[in-house]
């Protein structure tokens, strides 16, 4: 009945300075745009078949973006094909990760943040020798 997840949403204060970070940094292919008439401005942003759908809204509230535990969607999670390249990568863009890299046996993470100030986590799985 389910298939997958279609996409993520998320506001931006500012566009394009959104779309240049997911498209230049972290590699997102730009999809698709939109303008709702009266509504928000759209960019549907691609990754491995997963959809990242940027908004900005000028009726939108602005506010820091939430920290701590609380409950509802925390982050979105990028996975990496290796954490060491992948923070080598994200420094040369001048992004320094806002804790780790942590490594597990079966996994490293780290995290990083938007322009915005938005979680993402890094997530390098590690296969069993």
């Amino acid at each position: 009945m389910f298939k997958r997840i279609d996409h993520v949403e998320l506001y931006t204060a500012e566009p394009e300075r959104a779309v240049r970070f997911y498209t230049e940094v972290l590699g997102f292919a730009v999809r698709s745009r939109a303008v709702i008439p009266n509504g928000p401005h759209i960019v549907y942003l691609d990754l491995g078949g997963t959809t990242l759908e940027l908004l900005s809204n000028p009726q939108a509230a602005l506010g820091p973006a939430p920290s701590g535990d609380r409950l509802g969607y925390r982050m979105m999670a990028l996975e990496v094909e290796s954490m060491d390249r992948a923070l080598s990568h994200l420094a040369a863009k001048g992004v320094q990760p806002a804790w780790g890299p942590v490594t597990r046996p079966d996994y490293a993470r780290a995290e990083i943040r938007d322009p915005d100030g938005n979680p993402i986590e890094l997530r390098h799985w590690i296969k069993p020798a």
